[in-house]
């Protein structure tokens, strides 16, 4: 198995159109600068083409923690089904480097193949253990892309539609900007009104900085009067956009400027060739009880999960 550099990981990624972007090289970048190792591993198993991004975090007295975050990729060059996996000579290979690295363990959060449970099924190799607890949220709603614009809007919600029309009728508009200053004092405000965590100003200037370098991010912001009042950082990669960061101003809601915001920033990703849009987590629930619950609860996901269902996504569900 390889160790590749930056320039031969991107490489790579070339051949992997549906690559998450927790995998790309600038999510790499972006991690080793805030205390991450990257080690990108590429090789041969199964008669297949297999590359993992790897991020190591060092340990008290000499060791790590490993993490390979929606991995690892298929090159796809070969006809083989979409929900294959690599067997149990590429996980050996992968131990080996853990091991030079003196990680503890290694967690991976897989990808969400249409057939998760082949990870289930797998016979990958001893000291693989099902973990109940992701990094990542285990589960989200994708949006197609796909089709003309009426008929993307025409698969969300009534109620999503009226929200996106209002807005504009109460003279909100969306611009890109390049202030991540000002983003960041909204989610400072966001995180205040709802109880959530922040990264520091200095993490999203670098995730914009590296992203937009390669015209793969945009900041926008949904703005009354010609002040900003909620703004959010969407990126791209191959043929999906993600919908990672957002926050907004407690004045002037009633706008309804997420709304637009959101079908703004789909409009962008589709600029890009994706025709998918993340929004990138909701409650690890079925959509039965989803859908049964959502007035009720506030409570960790769920606070964004009514605002989220609205704009016609597919659920989807990564293995354990």
């Amino acid at each position: 198995m390889d160790q590749l550099t930056l320039n031969e990981w991107s490489e790579f990624l070339s051949k992997c159109p549906t690559a998450h972007l927790l995998q790309t090289a600038q999510w790499g970048e972006l991690k080793s600068n805030f205390g991450w190792e990257v080690v990108r591993l590429v090789g041969r198993a199964d008669d297949s083409t297999w590359g993992a991004q790897i991020l190591f975090r060092n340990l008290p007295l000499g060791y790590s923690f490993a993490y390979m975050p929606k991995g690892p990729l298929l090159m796809e060059d070969v006809g083989i089904p979409e929900n294959s996996i690599p067997g149990p000579s590429y996980w050996k290979e992968v131990d080996q480097i853990c091991r030079i690295k003196r990680a503890i363990f290694l967690k991976i959060d897989p990808e969400d193949y249409p057939d998760s449970a082949a990870w289930d099924a797998a016979d990958l190799s001893d000291g693989f253990q099902l973990n109940p607890h992701s990094i990542q949220p285990r589960q989200t709603l994708v949006v197609s892309l796909e089709g003309t614009e009426e008929v993307i809007l025409a698969r969300m919600k009534q109620k999503t539609r009226y929200n996106i029309r209002l807005a504009v009728k109460k003279d909100v508009s969306v611009e890109p900007s390049d202030d991540v200053a000002v983003f960041y004092q909204l989610m400072e405000a966001t995180g205040e009104r709802d109880n959530f965590g922040i990264h520091t100003q200095a993490y999203y200037q670098e995730a914009y900085d590296l992203f937009s370098a390669k015209d793969k991010c945009a900041l926008l912001f949904a703005e009354f009067q010609g002040h900003p009042i909620a703004g959010l950082m969407v990126f791209a990669a191959g043929t999906r956009s993600w919908y990672l960061y957002g926050a907004s101003a407690s004045r002037h809601r009633e706008r309804m400027p997420t709304y637009l915001l959101q079908w703004e920033a789909m409009k962008w990703a589709r600029t890009k060739g994706c025709l998918q849009y993340d929004l990138y987590g909701i409650p690890d629930h079925d959509q039965e009880y989803l859908e049964a619950n959502f007035q009720d609860r506030r409570d960790g996901l769920w606070g964004v999960y009514r605002f989220k269902r609205g704009f016609g996504g597919e659920i989807r569900r990564a293995p354990e």
